[in-house]
């Protein structure tokens, strides 16, 4: 601490300029001002670009102070890069906190060099500078430290990306820019401590540099020169090539970030700041006076201003590559590679190096391929990865809508689509047999349009109609029924949700569902809704209150009005009827779409069951498969996602003497899984359960119902 107490009386700096003259100063600060120049002129191209995508459905800018504070707090603590990735956490912070802290530092020295200086020389006479003494010291070692920390976070990625080679990092738009983003980054930081050495040991030679040891990197490299033999004269010849070296690759690549990848550092604080808190949960609309021609993407600037700022943002980390359940499966879709095709087509058709074409197609010349948008499952997984908030899902809707309006939608979905229309359902079954499933029951179902009821009970088509599944609604009606629970359903009025209609790009029939299911609803006296299927729960919770105003009901997933009856002591269960060994399976829609996760949990422990969990579990859980119309859908695929998560169930959890059930809370997920169980051979191994079925046989109930297999 002697240093910092005589630093003041010392007048301990450095010298800014040393040994590049007059000429040299004016000629840097020309270079910097061309710099400068050319990194506003393209930063003002990049965004002003972004005024022809079309106007975004959703509102990106209300409360813009506290979008900022939210996006600083996200950026600066790096919270989304550590999830699921400790060590990429780690890298990407040093490296920011590293970078921020160089800029501020040079931020200081320009502010005291071309600020305080002057105005302390020609308005009062006598020239200042703050940058002496303690201050010089302590801005020193935190400079020499953060800056430290820069280049162990640039050496971390080079040893991911070259060494270890991650598998994530390597991809179909992975190129020279990324190897000269990342040794530019090396360059600067090694290169400005190569540059303090070579100054402390020039400037050795006419003064005292001993309190330079605060600058306790520097005065490293400074201590290993010597060693190899450089004297303080030699350190003064050459600190000029290593000054200029530094300061032309520092000039350079604020110019460059503009135009390439470095321009992430502007453009993904702009996307977390506009991000949409409900995005892919619910979906942009379409204008009600759009003619088909102009629905969905055709061209790049049919898309919105926000999804062009995606791509921008978009900094090939592969985080969405590695956790879409669609690309592990085999299916010809890697999110990254959509978002980083739409962007080079876009950059390469304004530099008019490629003709327009059509951005998606079925088959032919055209930018996204239809098996490709066919291939998501809408899942979401990608959005929650991506640590800069990209929507993948709002870009990949357009494209489906544009497949859908050009007639160009999957023969399968295209009947599915005819059966919602025409019978109200995907099964194509008519109207009058979605109740049939209530007759195996011993109780009558009440009727929501003749009586007044606390929750309406939204059943959904595969509870409906769909044999297996029916025995879950089932069992959901006799824990209704036995906990005294004021219910009703819709009967033969109810119609398919059209959650997954939307996400397959069919727009108009789904806001025909809309109007359909709102205008049943209406006829009955109801404070609740309460859904079987996870895809009613989001599109009621969230997508129809955008289309029908009137529409403002609460709505629950029948896991959370049953955790309700386990508190409220309304089950009448001990917590030890059940003894199996279970896994629990976060369906996509209820788990990542609207964060619940306790609920289900709560239940099946509360039946006694010993829940262990599966290593991709809540957020990070793995889809069935049946989102975005997978359902309906036939696919070559290496392996089925539900064939893979049933094995994950089987060996990779911890459970000593296996697990005996696999629990699920969704009716795509329960056909799924049942079709995985047959077609991997996992039928003898373990059974496929409903989250109501084990409350059911928990309870004791199972008389009140006639199962039919």
């Amino acid at each position: 601490m002697q240093i910092f107490a005589l630093a003041q009386a010392a007048g301990t700096t450095r010298p800014t300029f040393w040994r590049i003259g007059l000429v040299g100063e004016v000629l840097f600060y020309f270079l910097a001002a061309v710099a400068v120049f050319i990194f506003l002129f393209g930063v003002y191209n990049r965004f002003s670009r972004y005024t022809d995508g079309t106007e975004d459905w959703f509102e990106r800018l209300d409360d813009l102070p506290g979008r900022i504070t939210h996006a600083a707090k996200v950026v600066i603590s790096n919270e989304k890069q550590f999830n699921r990735d400790l060590y990429g956490g780690l890298m990407h912070s040093f490296i920011l906190w590293g970078f921020l802290t160089l800029l501020i530092g040079t931020t200081i020295l320009a502010i005291d060099m071309d600020g305080y200086r002057k105005f302390t020389h020609y308005v009062l006479g006598n020239e200042e500078s703050f940058f002496v003494g303690n201050f010089y010291l302590a801005y020193s070692l935190v400079m020499d430290a953060m800056g430290l920390l820069f280049v162990v976070g640039v050496g971390m990625a080079i040893y991911r990306r070259y060494w270890v080679r991650n598998e994530r990092l390597w991809g179909k738009h992975t190129g020279r820019e990324d190897d000269l983003f990342i040794w530019t980054l090396f360059l600067l930081g090694v290169g400005g401590y190569i540059t303090e050495g070579f100054r402390i040991l020039g400037t050795s030679a006419t003064r005292d540099v001993s309190f330079e040891t605060v600058s306790f990197v520097g005065w490293f490299v400074k201590l290993v020169l010597e060693s190899v033999g450089v004297t303080p004269a030699m350190a003064t010849a050459w600190y000029p090539v290593t000054w200029w070296s530094h300061a032309l690759i520092a000039l350079v690549f604020v110019a460059a970030i503009p135009y390439a990848k470095p321009f992430h550092m502007l453009s993904s604080f702009a996307n977390v700041v506009t991000h949409d808190e409900k995005a892919g949960k619910r979906l942009p609309g379409v204008p009600s006076d759009a003619s088909p021609d102009e629905i969905g993407a055709s061209s790049i600037d049919d898309f919105s201003w926000r999804q062009l700022l995606d791509q921008d943002a978009c900094t090939k980390c592969g985080r969405c590559s590695s956790v879409c359940p669609a690309n592990a499966s085999g299916r010809p879709l890697d999110p990254r590679d959509v978002i980083l095709d739409l962007k080079q087509y876009r950059e390469n058709l304004d530099a008019g190096v490629t003709d327009e074409k059509p951005i998606i197609a079925d088959g032919g010349a055209s930018v996204i391929d239809s098996e490709t948008m066919e291939s998501c499952m809408a899942c979401m997984a990608c959005m929650d990865a991506c640590p800069v908030d990209i929507e993948h899902l709002t870009s990949f809707t357009d494209m489906n809508r544009r497949l859908t309006e050009s007639g160009q939608m999957d023969v399968n979905v295209q009947d599915a689509m005819m059966n919602v229309f025409q019978n109200g359902n995907a099964f194509g079954d008519p109207e009058r047999r979605r109740p049939e499933w209530t007759e195996e029951l011993d109780f009558e179902i009440p009727d929501a349009r003749d009586e007044d009821v606390e929750f309406l009970w939204y059943v959904g088509d595969y509870p409906s109609y769909d044999e297996r599944n029916r025995r879950v609604a089932r069992s959901l009606a006799t824990i209704l029924h036995e906990t005294g629970v004021s219910y009703g359903i819709l009967y033969e009025e109810e119609r398919n949700d059209g959650n997954d209609v939307r996400r397959v790009g069919e727009e108009g029939l789904y806001e025909m569902l809309v109007e359909d299911n709102v205008a049943a609803f209406e006829k009955c006296d109801f404070d609740k809704i309460v859904c079987t299927d996870p895809h009613s729960y989001n599109t009621f919770k969230n997508e129809y209150p955008e289309m029908a105003e009137e529409f403002d009901a609460p709505v629950y997933h029948y896991t959370q009005v049953v955790e309700e009856l386990f508190q409220s002591d309304r089950m009448g269960l001990s917590g030890n009827e059940l003894d199996y060994t279970v896994t629990y399976h976060d369906p996509c829609h209820l788990g990542r779409y609207n964060d619940e996760y306790e609920a289900p949990r709560e239940i099946v422990t509360g039946t006694g069951c010993t829940l262990d969990e599966m290593p991709r579990n809540r957020a990070n859980s793995f889809c069935c498969g049946g989102g975005g119309g997978g359902l309906w859908m036939d696919f070559e695929e290496d392996s089925k996602p539900s064939e893979e998560r049933i094995r994950e169930a089987l060996e990779d959890t911890d459970a000593k003497s296996g697990v005996e059930k696999f629990v699920v809370a969704c009716p795509m997920c329960m056909t799924m899984y049942e079709d995985g169980r047959k077609t991997g051979g996992y039928e003898d191994d373990i059974e496929i359960v409903d989250v109501a079925e084990l409350v059911v046989e928990a309870l004791g109930a199972e008389a009140k119902i006639k199962v039919s297999n």
